[in-house]
C-alpha cells in the first residue's frame, strides 16, 4: 500500500483512533512523525508514546490517547493538514498562523528541525507550516 502523504495518513490514525475510542493507536515510524508525536507529548496532547524501532521495516510508533476525566473526550478536539503534498504551505516566522488565538499549535517544518510556532517565532525561523492541533 502506497501512502502519497504520510503525515496526513499519521493524522487520520489518531483522529480514527479517538472517534472510535482507543486507548492506544499504533502508526509506521518515520523521522518527521516522530518529532510531530513528541510536539504533541511536550504540549499535553497525548498521554505517552513508545518508538518501537525493531517492529516491521520502518518501526512503529505507539501513541497512547488522552481523554479527559469526566467527560471522556479526546484532548486532541481537531487536527489539520495544513501544506499538502500537492500545495506547500511556507510562511515566514512573522506570518505563522495563531491556532485559535494562541490556544492550539501549529507544527512547522524549520530547518532547525520540527517545532510548534511558538517556539518558531521565538527563534525567528519559518518553515513548512504541517498541520495544527487543538
Amino acid at each position: 500500500m502506497l501512502i502519497t502523504d504520510p503525515i496526513a495518513d499519521y493524522l487520520t490514525r489518531i483522529r480514527n483512533a479517538q472517534q472510535a475510542g482507543h486507548r492506544v493507536v499504533e502508526i509506521p515510524s518515520s523521522k518527521m512523525k516522530k518529532a510531530i508525536t513528541e510536539i504533541l507529548y511536550d504540549q499535553g496532547f497525548i498521554l505517552k508514546y513508545k518508538f518501537d524501532d525493531d517492529a516491521g521495516k520502518q518501526g512503529v510508533i505507539s501513541i497512547a490517547l488522552k481523554y479527559e476525566s469526566g467527560t471522556k473526550k479526546p484532548v486532541i478536539r481537531k487536527l489539520g493538514r495544513i501544506s499538502k503534498p500537492g500545495l506547500r504551505q511556507y510562511s515566514k516566522s512573522t506570518e505563522i498562523p495563531r491556532i485559535i488565538n494562541g490556544l492550539g499549535i501549529a507544527i512547522v517544518s524549520t530547518s532547525k528541525g520540527v517545532m510548534t510556532d511558538k517556539q518558531a517565532k521565538a527563534q525567528n525561523v519559518g518553515g513548512e507550516v504541517l498541520c495544527y492541533v487543538y
